[in-house]
């Protein structure tokens, strides 16, 4: 530093009163001496106010142009870090930030970051009177100036000079210049990329999330600017989640009040996209125009906003998007929600997507009541979203998801039969039948989507629960009454067995007992011995389902008599022990049901499919020798159904059976590959070709039947004789004793019960106690009405004999315990006397000779003797029986 000019005053602080100014009065000094100490020297009197940390040469320089005239505040005279701010804004704003001098602030600001907060609120303050005086220019380089510092500060200190930088971002947001809202959304998504040292425990950003909001929102009148400040306001709420979702210390993103302003924005944009019917979920492969566009850029968000969103954040962040869709009324197209869902499914933690299956499902019993299309419209969603979440989890509550839905189905019926909402005679609202229907099959579908998402246990679980809710008339199943109930109960019936064979088409199950258990096959059963001819074709299309494990369904679509079945190419493995268990258990009821089913008038051509298929699936994929045997004998009956004709079929139903047959016999006789057996079917179908091929399947299963007028002349030649067949499978192996015996389905409850239409026509239960192998079947004991007296008597009996049994064993007990030893001694030693007789009985005949053929036996002294009881008469006592 130069040597004080004369005339000054200089001290160890520095302290100088130049000799061109006045000298200070007493209160100057005063003034001077209460300075803080902090502040650098020397002391200058400008002749307005005092200015200190000046050099020698500033000091020289103002009092020159002191002495020039120059008055007023000299910009050198003011505090450094103001005047380094002044520095870095040239004389034309055109010319942009000085660089040199943005070098010399931040190293200031990075070796005094004390005064951080100071230059930031300078620039701050410089920013909001040029936004005033519309210097746009100096706007833009403080802004400039503001993102280098926070760039390259990260002290402290920083948190007071970002409180000043938002300001600034708020004060330009506030400006109704579209170049400053974008202006200030880059800043605020630089500052967003940057990772504070420190945490905030006071920063607000309700501002800018309701400010971005807006800019969403923009509707200015030119395209081009209201796409830019569209952009600029998805960045910026970018901005806002990745700066605060990660951060505790912060505000919590995750509130209602943000997501209700974030979510919607986002969708907004979305919404107003240009539909594109090819769309991949995927943004990496949009195009480099597409990334541009407000649509693109809020797809990312969202994905990015899903992607960070915890277990407890789910249910905030996917509410607003089912409220957007409301208020929108963007279910009923529906393709904008299905996108919607794709991007939340592919974006949430894999672990997380049961929740928004949970979220969707209470939505869909809040619309309960509306209109059948916006129903329909979330169901789908439901569908889709179930899809994507097969690689997550459905979640624990699987039984609630089918139960949801199932009720959902149940009400729709209502509201189609009763054309209301509210179950009320005059509705305010038109339900229009079809859009129900329409719902209902969105409903049925999704019940598969979900199954088929399943393990297999859950969804044997999933199909008894169904099959539990379809209402059928048993002894343990009441069904509504009346004309209105049985609308209902079909209706009912019929939307479940659809439901339930979506979840069991491509059921795959290695144990048929585990995949038919029981409970499960009687009831399925039941149904199929309903009068109503679609209920019956859902069953047999739901045993197929099961029964096909191989794919070789499609190979038996039509009945036909092949000449070599090896072009089916079927897939056929040996059966398993599982597999015999199950037929040994369940193959009558199957046998009885397929009887029983196709003896039905109201059968059609798929109803005759069905069966054959069911019939050939069964030999490829169940069958053993024992097996074949039943299934030939059980299609020789139903061909004998159609030769006596007891039941008055007509004559399609007649033929079908014998094509039926027909087909079926071909196809065995060829899996058996029993040469006398295939021969015996070739003849009597080349028999049928000349003399009635309208018995055979090709003249039968076609669009229009080429059918006779009567068959009551048939020729013993076009019918398959059981003896011929039991003769040749016989010398192959086969049981022919049992292949000789015809088959007889016996008639239970259940298939008596199955036929009734509603509760009260059973009024009693008749049991009846039979036997076939019986010889004295004529005097069998009538059947035993069995009433509440008759039950109310045997419960009675059962407790009084109980009792008896009991007081019996307490007397015994109480005799071994009581009675002196030698009185249980002489019991116990007549017994033993009464065995030891009996005993020395038997050894005596089992020594003896035996008998002449004369029927006597000599004695030891030669006197013919008569023959002793023979053991099997003979009555042992009690102990010796085992």
């Amino acid at each position: 530093m130069p040597s004080a000019p004369e005339g000054m005053n200089r001290t160890g602080n520095h302290q100088m009163i130049h000799p061109l100014l006045p000298t200070p009065s007493l209160w100057q000094t005063k003034v001077r001496d209460t300075i803080p100490a902090r502040f650098a020297w020397p002391l200058f009197w400008n002749g307005d106010q005092f200015c200190w940390d000046l050099t020698w040469e500033e000091i020289s320089e103002c009092s020159s142009r002191r002495a020039m005239g120059v008055c007023g505040c000299c910009g050198a005279l003011r505090p450094r870090y103001k005047r380094l701010v002044d520095n870095i804004f040239p004389e034309d704003p055109e010319d942009g930030l000085v660089k040199t001098n943005m070098e010399k602030l931040t190293f200031y600001a990075l070796s005094a970051p004390e005064k951080l907060d100071r230059i930031g609120a300078y620039l701050s303050e410089r920013l909001i009177r040029d936004v005033g005086r519309h210097r746009y220019g100096y706007v833009c380089i403080a802004m400039e100036a503001l993102d280098q510092l926070l760039m390259a500060c990260h002290c402290q200190s920083i948190n007071l000079f970002v409180e000043s930088f938002l300001k600034m971002v708020a004060k330009l947001l506030e400006s109704e210049k579209s170049n400053l809202q974008i202006l200030g959304t880059n800043s605020f998504v630089k500052f967003a990329n940057i990772e504070e040292d420190t945490p905030s425990y006071h920063r607000s950003y309700d501002f800018f999330v309701s400010r971005f909001s807006e800019m969403c929102h923009s509707s200015h009148d030119e395209l081009e600017i209201r796409t830019k400040i569209r952009m600029s306001g998805i960045k910026g709420l970018q901005g806002v989640v990745r700066k605060t979702v990660n951060d505790e210390l912060q505000a919590n993103i995750w509130d209602p009040q943000h997501m209700d302003k974030i979510v919607p924005s986002l969708l907004f944009n979305l919404q107003h996209a240009e539909e594109a019917e090819s769309r991949s979920p995927s943004p990496l492969q949009a195009t480099e125009k597409e990334k541009e566009s407000p649509t693109e850029l809020a797809e990312r968000c969202l994905r990015e906003l899903l992607g960070r969103a915890a277990y407890g954040n789910i249910k905030n962040a996917i509410k607003p998007v089912l409220i957007h869709l409301d208020n929108h009324s963007l279910w009923e197209p529906k393709t904008f929600a299905i996108r919607c869902f794709k991007i939340i499914m592919y974006s949430i933690q894999p672990q997380h997507s049961h929740l928004v299956i949970q979220q969707l499902l209470g939505h869909l019993d809040a619309n309960s009541k509306s209109a059948a299309t916006v129903r329909a419209g979330i169901v789908e969603v439901l569908s889709e979203a179930a899809v994507i979440a097969a690689s997550g989890s459905v979640g624990p509550t699987v039984l609630e998801v089918f139960n949801t839905l199932l009720r959902q189905l149940r009400l729709s019926i209502d509201y189609e039969l009763t054309g209301s909402y509210d179950c009320a005679v005059v509705s305010t609202k038109i339900i229009k039948e079809h859009e129900e229907r329409m719902f209902q099959e969105a409903v049925i579908k999704t019940t598969g989507s979900f199954a088929s998402t399943l393990p297999t246990y859950q969804r044997s679980e999933v199909m008894l629960f169904i099959m539990s809710k379809v209402p059928l008339p048993s002894l343990h199943h009441a069904i509504d009454a009346g004309k209105a109930g049985e609308n209902r109960n079909r209706l009912t019936q019929i939307m479940l067995l659809k439901s339930l064979l979506q979840v069991s088409t491509g059921f795959q199950c290695s144990n048929m007992l585990t995949a038919l258990p029981s409970s499960f096959l009687d009831r399925l059963l039941s149904a199929a011995l309903m009068e109503d001819a679609d209920l019956r074709l859902f069953v047999l299309e739901i045993l197929i389902s099961f029964i096909d494990r191989h794919g070789n369904r499609p190979k038996f679509s039509t009945i036909s008599t092949i000449n070599d079945i090896s072009v089916l190419k079927l897939k056929v493995d040996k059966c398993s022990r599982q597999d015999t268990v199950f037929m040994k258990k369940h193959s009558q009821q199957l046998y009885r049901h397929i009887y029983l089913t196709s003896k039905e008038e109201s059968n059609v051509q798929p109803h005759y499919e069905a069966l054959y298929s069911m019939l050939a699936l069964i030999s490829i994929e169940l069958a053993n020798e024992e097996v074949v045997v039943d299934l030939i004998r059980l299609v020789l009956a139903v061909q004998e159904i159609a030769q006596i004709n007891e039941d008055n079929l007509p004559v399609y139903n007649r033929c079908a059976l014998y094509a039926l047959g027909a087909a079926y016999l071909n196809l065995i006789s060829q899996l058996t590959t029993v040469p006398a057996f295939c021969q015996h079917i070739h003849e009597v179908l080349e028999t049928r070709q000349k003399e009635a091929p309208y018995l055979l399947p090709e003249d039968v299963f076609v669009e229009m039947p080429r059918l006779t007028k009567s068959l009551d002349h048939l020729v013993p030649e076009v019918f398959f004789r059981q003896s011929k067949i039991s003769e040749v499978l016989g010398g192959s192996g086969y049981n022919s004793d049992r292949l000789s015996t015809p088959y007889i389905p016996q008639l239970t409850d259940e298939d008596r019960l199955s036929k009734r239409k509603s509760i009260g026509e059973t009024i009693s239960l008749q049991v009846e106690v039979e036997s076939r192998n019986s010889p004295e079947k004529e005097e069998r004991a009538p059947a035993e009405e069995i009433t509440y007296e008759t039950l109310k008597k045997a419960i009675v009996d059962s407790v009084a004999v109980e009792e008896q049994e009991r007081e019996r064993r307490r007397l015994v007990v109480e005799k071994f315990q009581k009675a002196p030893f030698e009185e249980i001694a002489a019991h116990c030693g007549a017994r033993a006397s009464l065995l030891q007789s009996k005993l020395n009985q038997i050894f005596e005949i089992t020594i003896r000779p035996p008998p002449s053929p004369s029927g006597t036996i000599t004695a030891a002294y030669g006197q013919p003797q008569n023959h002793s009881i023979p053991v099997y008469e003979m009555k042992f006592p009690d102990l010796c029986v085992y």
